[in-house]
């Protein structure tokens, strides 16, 4: 008996890019209903990024400036100032579970976005329930996780972390700036390491990084990492190496 695969694969191009006004961008994308472990590994090593059940990555002709990065998680050593980001959290509470869905999600994702439409001039409509759902919250295969941050038994952070054996992709991350203070931005990232450090997890996804750029500039002060060198195919090898930009 024939069945129709689920899955579907396109590339969207000359979209208006996502990071420069003056450029477009061609991304490809993979719907994939059930993505196992080991797919989804092979996807990472190769730059891949996803969002719910959607996966793509950029395969834009004319601009390479986004740059896959991973943290090397064995030779990563805290800063005096990161350790300082660790110690004003350790009133914060930190729940790891499977993705959801709450009024407070989506009150803290609001009032985030409102914030950075503001301050770095984001694009911010609220979002809807189900577009919530279909990002964050679908797909959650047995590697999908959120880092509930808890503040005075308020929701101050919420960060979409999968979690493999090999890796930790961190996907995404929104928080309450009224608890600027904690840095928990800062602090998301630094409790990935301290898990991925205990897990022997070898490499944290950090999804793209643009140099010098104001919103994926930062990326570089989470040192010593990698950037893939070339854009492989899923049927080639990528090669990457360590950072000397």
């Amino acid at each position: 008996m024939f069945t129709q695969s689920p899955d579907i694969e396109f590339l969207e191009e000359n979209r208006t890019c996502s990071y420069f006004d003056e450029k477009i961008s061609d991304i490809r994308y993979k719907y994939i209903h059930s993505c196992s472990s080991i797919q989804y590994q092979g996807m990472l090593e190769r730059g891949w990024r996803r969002f719910g059940k959607m996966h793509f990555v950029p395969e834009c002709k004319s601009c390479t400036k986004c740059v896959s990065i991973r943290i090397d998680v064995a030779n990563y050593k805290f800063s005096r100032s990161e350790k300082r980001v660790i110690a004003k959290n350790k009133e914060t509470k930190l729940y790891i579970r499977p993705p959801s869905l709450t009024m407070e999600h989506l009150s803290l994702y609001d009032k985030y976005h409102k914030f950075m439409n503001d301050k770095k001039d984001w694009p911010y409509s609220p979002i809807d329930p189900n577009d919530y759902i279909k990002s964050y919250v679908e797909g959650k295969e047995n590697f999908a996780k959120e880092f509930l941050y808890v503040r005075d038994d308020k929701l101050i952070g919420v960060a979409l972390v999968d979690i493999l054996d090999k890796s930790i992709s961190s996907i995404y991350c929104y928080y309450d700036h009224d608890y600027a203070d904690l840095s928990i931005g800062k602090f998301s990232i630094l409790a990935q390491i301290k898990i991925a450090k205990e897990l022997n997890i070898p490499y944290i996804y950090l999804g793209y990084w643009i140099k010098d750029h104001f919103s994926m500039g930062y990326k570089k002060a989470y040192e010593p990492f990698e950037v893939l060198e070339n854009r492989a195919y899923l049927d080639e090898r990528p090669i990457w190496r360590k950072n000397e930009l």
